[in-house]
C-alpha cells in the first residue's frame, strides 16, 4: 500500500481525490506562489513541483511514499489571473472573463520512489466559456465571498455554474484537480 500525501490544503483537491477514492494524507506545502512572467502551462509546472518538493523535504520519505503537488491558474489570452486581491480585482476579473473563452491550467507533481527524488509532472488544460455577465450579476456574485479565494475570481462547481456556456476538457480540472489523468498516471506507477 503506498502512502499518498497531498501537498495542498485545497478543499476542492481534497474533495475530488476522496470521490476516486484515493485514502490520502494532507500536509500543506506553504510554498510562496509566484512564477514571473511564465507562460501559464510552465508556471502551473514550477508551481506544482515547487509544492510537491516542499513536503517530500519535511517527511521521512521511503518507498511507497507519493507527494502529489498541484496547482491550478485561470488565463486570458496568456495572462494569468490568480486570486483576487480584494472584491474590486475580483469585479474586474469577472468583467474580463464575462462572455468569452478563457483556459484553465493545472499542474501536477508526483514525487516518488526512493526517497521521493524522482518526479513526474503534467499539466491539463480546459476552455470555458462563459456567458455575458450583467453588472448587477458580477456585484451579487462576489457578494456572496466565493470568488476571494479562487483563481480567476470564480468556482465552476458553486453558484457561478450558472453563467458557464460550456467547457472543453476536464471539468475536474477547472474545480482544481484533473483526477481522471492523475488516477492514470498513478497507476503507471504501479501506485
Amino acid at each position: 500500500m503506498n502512502r499518498l500525501i497531498l501537498a495542498s490544503a485545497s478543499p476542492r483537491r481534497r474533495e475530488l481525490l476522496r470521490q476516486i477514492g484515493l485514502e490520502f494524507e494532507v500536509m500543506e506545502s506553504g510554498c510562496e506562489e509566484t512564477v514571473g512572467k511564465l507562460p501559464p502551462r510552465d508556471a502551473v509546472c514550477r508551481l506544482s513541483a515547487r509544492k510537491a518538493e516542499q513536503v517530500r523535504d519535511r517527511i521521512a520519505g521511503g518507498d511507497g511514499v507519493v507527494v502529489i503537488g498541484a496547482d491550478t491558474v485561470v488565463a486570458f489570452e496568456d495572462r494569468i489571473l490568480g486570486k483576487p486581491a480584494d472584491e474590486e480585482d475580483a469585479r474586474a476579473m469577472l468583467r474580463m472573463l464575462s462572455g468569452n473563452t478563457h483556459r484553465v491550467y493545472t499542474g501536477v507533481t508526483l514525487c516518488y520512489g526512493e526517497g521521493c527524488r524522482k518526479s513526474r509532472i503534467f499539466y491539463e488544460m480546459t476552455e470555458v466559456t462563459l456567458y455575458p455577465l450583467s453588472e448587477e450579476e458580477i456585484r451579487d456574485y462576489v457578494r456572496t465571498g466565493e470568488p476571494l479565494d479562487k483563481a480567476g475570481a470564480y468556482g465552476i462547481q458553486g453558484c457561478f455554474a450558472a453563467y458557464v456556456k460550456g467547457i472543453r476538457g476536464d471539468y475536474n480540472n477547472v474545480v482544481g484537480l484533473p483526477v481522471g489523468r492523475l488516477y492514470q498516471e498513478l497507476k503507471d506507477l504501479g501506485v
